[in-house]
């Protein structure tokens, strides 16, 4: 595969994601993922660029499982470590990504593009886009419970 064919983030993300404000409540975010019908979202800033990941585990676990009303958190509360990738990164640097870091979504970003939240790589998109190797590989990597 020539240098300008290979795969790159950009062409195997699912692009128009939706991101839940730093400053809007858990409740909020829980109504989007209901309405988007998927199970994490971004969180943008005040400045429109990403600050982190909330999943609706993170929602269950850190904030209903406790006892807290959803509705009077902050979503950048939970955002907790952030992992992302260029737009123009090979998509094997996505895929080791997030086997290194054991995520099973990743923002991507248009750091060219003034540095732009444009789309997010799933587990689907890799299962549209990579061999049967590479997914094992992930499933392996990334669901196997660590030592």
């Amino acid at each position: 595969m020539t240098e300008d064919k290979r795969l790159r983030a950009r062409d195997m993300m699912t692009a128009g994601v939706h991101c839940v404000g730093a400053h809007q409540s858990l409740l909020d975010a829980s109504r989007m993922m209901r309405d988007l019908q998927v199970g994490a979202l971004p969180i943008c800033g005040d400045d429109n660029r990403l600050k982190g990941m909330v999943t609706d585990r993170d929602i269950v676990v850190q904030c209903c499982a406790e006892g807290i009303d959803p509705a009077t958190v902050q979503a950048g509360t939970l955002s907790g470590a952030m992992y992302w990738v260029d737009a123009e990164a090979d998509a094997t640097e996505a895929l080791e990504v997030m086997e290194t870091h054991r995520i099973k979504r990743l923002p991507v970003i248009d750091v060219q593009g003034g540095h732009r939240l444009i789309g997010m790589i799933s587990e689907a998109n890799l299962a549209q886009n990579l061999s049967d190797e590479q997914i094992a590989e992930f499933a392996s990597r990334v669901y196997t419970v660590a030592p």
